[in-house]
Parts: C-alpha cells; structure tokens; sequence
C-alpha cells in the first residue's frame, strides 16, 4: 500500500524525496567505499538508460520535424535566429555573472589555505587538447564523414546536421517519402513511452548520484566555500526571475507558468546535473506548449551544446572568484577581454566531457590565476553544476518558445490550456 501512495506521487516529488535520501546516506557513509561502489553504479546505470533514448528520439524528431517543415530557407531562418537568440542570452549571462562578483567580491572572503585541492588531471589533459581547435576546426566537425560513427559517439552537431539534410530529402521525394515519416514518427512515440518507463527509475538515480557526492566530499568540506555556492545560485535565481522573466514578458509568456510545467524537468535536472536527462521529456513537453515539432526538434538539441545560460553564468563568477582569491585585480577592460574569452572558448568546447570546468582551464591563465586554483573549487563543483544544469535547462524550454512565436509555429490556445492543466493539479 505505501508503495503505490508513493507511485501516486508526481515524479518530482519522488525524485526530491530520493535527493534527501541519497543526502542522508552519503552522510552515514561518509568515506565507505562499498557505498560508494553501489551509488556510483546506480547512478550511472540511470543516466546510461537516459543517455540510450536520446539519440533515437532526436533522430526520429529532428527528421519528421523538418520533412514537414519542407522549406530549406525557413529552415536557414530559424537556424540563425536560434544561434543569434542563444549567444545574446549567454553573454548577459557572463555579464550578470561578472556583475555579481564585482558587487559581492566573494573571492575576497576565502581563506585560500583552507581550500583542499581536488585532482583535476582528468580535466587539464581535455583542456589542453581542446585548446588546439579553433572555431574552424569545430564547424569543420560538423559534417559527418560516417553517420553511424557520429551515433556511436554522441556527437551531437554532426547528428543535427544530419537529420536535417536527412529530413529535407524526405521532404522533396514527396509521397514516397511518407513511409519514412510515419516509421521515424513511430519510433519517437515509442522512445517518448520508454522514456516514461525510465523515468520512474529517476528517484533511484538521483539518490545514488547525490549519494556519492557527499559520501566523497562530506559536508564539512563545503563550509569554507559556501558562500561562492550561495552566490552562484542566488545569480542564476536572478537570470531566470530577472532576465529569462523580461525575455518572456516581451513575447507574451509568463516565465513562471513555464517553470511550473517544466518543474519536473527542473527537478531532474537539478538532481543529477545531466541536461540529457531531460532532453526527452523536454521534447515532449513543449510541444505540448504549443510549439511545432519542427521548432522543437531543432531548437532543443541544438541548445543542448550551444545554450548554457547556466554554465556561462559559472565561469565568469568562478573565474572572478578566483581572480579576487589571488588578490589579482582585473580592470575594466580586462574584464570585458575575460567575457569575450569566455564567449569564444565556450562555444569552441561545446561537447567536451566537463565542458564548463575545462572552459575555465583554458582561460583562467590569461587573468594570472595558476591552474592549480581551480583544483581548490573543484571538489564542488558537482554541487555549482546541479544549479547550473537546471539554468540550461529552463533556458532550452523558453529559447523554444520564444523561437515558435517569432516564427508563428506556436499555438497560444494550446498553451494556455496545457499551463491551465497544472495549475488544476496544484
């Protein structure tokens, strides 16, 4: 009996209520490795079975999405407002996470020697390779040379680019093609069904995720950074209430009727700081929001590299942060030649594991700061990504809004109506 009261709960509760409980374990077990064996493995068996639907589901989405968007110059249009749209968004966030450091001087109130260094070998060896591709060699990358390599390696952008071509060639053969869109229609209905499957997997997850964070680390170890923490997350409550609340004002939405429908995607992401775990449901729902398949099918996946509201808002703070722990201080002008950096390093290391920390790594040395210092943040940064993940992800879900209005590839009616639908709930 508790255990269908607890099914009966909505999936973000139960994945709340497996945060507490990961909590409290990593707490009992603190340093146990047996525990943190079983946590870790738990863990990854659940972003692996996330990590398993995304792929089919982009695929088939992408595809049925531009074959009946048919239009290879409104594809090009939407294409570039969705780039355009995604680098002013990352930039304001720089900025406000420039902003924020400057006003609080955070890095001023940490006692460095207090710090315990992380190893960050696994990291510095990705920052040194990534740092040799330019732009250049990023778009060059773009184009696949072998599809199915691309799939086996999750590279996203050559994915993209893909399905798109794949779908305007369905487009133009015409009837003969619908078999196609009706099978690849099919195949996302089926992994949006499994989706739901694994998803109840997620409370299990999340616990063993956030369990072996803090059996690792433990919550002494936190104490002498918290208030970078605290800082971090109070900056991106301000980007989404502020920045992302005026963005959805100006085209007619309310940010928080979004938050409230996403909530569960929210959640999810926050707990396992994986965005890919959200890419399915993400999909699913926007559509639901009144946005067309073909704007939700390219402006999702593409923002899942390129829009990172959250993770810019954390380089720039942590990048000042330790600027001000060194006692290195940075003018104006060397601030905003920091901004820029980050702006073209970010996106040059889009798709590389820990993307966020390596970005930081390559650029931390032209403000002076030693790569040695980030080795002292390291050890929460797990802690800083559940935020920032959560930021990239409300960022993706209001860029796909925002896009299918300007487009009038939106249904206004539906969307009320599918808010009016959970609000009825609470």
């Amino acid at each position: 009996m508790r255990h269908r009261k607890f099914l009966r709960l909505s999936l973000g509760w139960r994945i709340l209520a497996g945060l507490i409980i990961g909590i409290l374990l990593g707490v009992v077990f603190y340093q146990n490795k047996t525990f943190i064996g079983v946590a870790q493995g738990t863990g990854t068996i659940f972003i692996n079975m996330i990590s398993m639907i995304v792929l089919p589901i982009v695929v088939s989405s992408l595809t049925v999405g531009i074959a009946n968007m048919g239009d290879l110059h409104k594809l090009g249009r939407i294409g570039g407002k969705t780039l355009i749209y995604f680098e002013i968004m990352s930039t304001v966030a720089l900025a406000l996470g420039l902003l924020m450091a400057n006003l609080t001087h955070v890095g001023t109130l940490v006692d460095l020697h207090s710090l315990q260094a992380t190893d960050i070998s696994q990291y510095v060896a990705s920052a040194k390779e990534a740092s040799h591709h330019g732009i250049g060699d990023i778009l060059m990358t773009i184009v696949p040379t072998n599809i199915f390599a691309a799939l086996s390696a999750g590279n996203m952008l050559p994915i993209i680019f893909f399905a798109v071509f794949f779908g305007l060639g369905v487009a133009a053969i015409g009837e003969r093609g619908q078999i196609i869109i009706d099978f690849l229609q099919a195949v996302a209905e089926t992994m949006f069904k499994v989706t739901s499957w694994v998803m109840q997997l997620a409370p299990f997850g999340v616990a063993g995720l956030i369990g072996v964070t803090v059996a690792q680390l433990g919550l002494n170890s936190l104490k002498p950074l918290g208030l970078f923490i605290l800082v971090a997350y109070a900056t991106m409550a301000i980007f989404i209430i502020g920045i992302m609340g005026i963005v959805a004002k100006i085209f007619g939405f309310n940010i928080f009727d979004n938050l409230l429908v996403i909530k569960d995607e929210l959640i999810l992401a926050f707990t396992t700081a994986s965005s890919e775990a959200t890419l399915p449901r993400l999909i699913e729902k926007t559509q639901k929001l009144g946005v067309s398949k073909g704007v939700v099918s390219f402006v999702i996946p593409t923002g899942y590299t390129f829009n990172l509201d959250g993770s810019a808002i954390y380089q720039a703070l942590a990048a000042l942060f330790l600027a001000q722990a060194y006692h290195i201080h940075l003018s104006l002008g060397q601030q905003i030649t920091l901004l820029v950096v980050l702006m073209v390093t970010s996106k040059g290391m889009a798709g590389v594991p820990g993307a966020s920390f390596v970005v930081l790594l390559a650029t931390i040395s032209t403000i002076g700061v030693p790569a040695s210092g980030l080795a002292l943040i390291a050890g929460i940064d797990r802690l800083v990504d559940m935020g920032r993940t959560a930021v990239n992800v409300a960022g993706n879900s209001l860029a796909t809004m925002v896009i299918g209005k300007s487009e009038g590839e939106f249904d206004m009616a539906q969307h009320d109506a599918y808010v009016a639908s959970f609000k009825k709930q609470k």
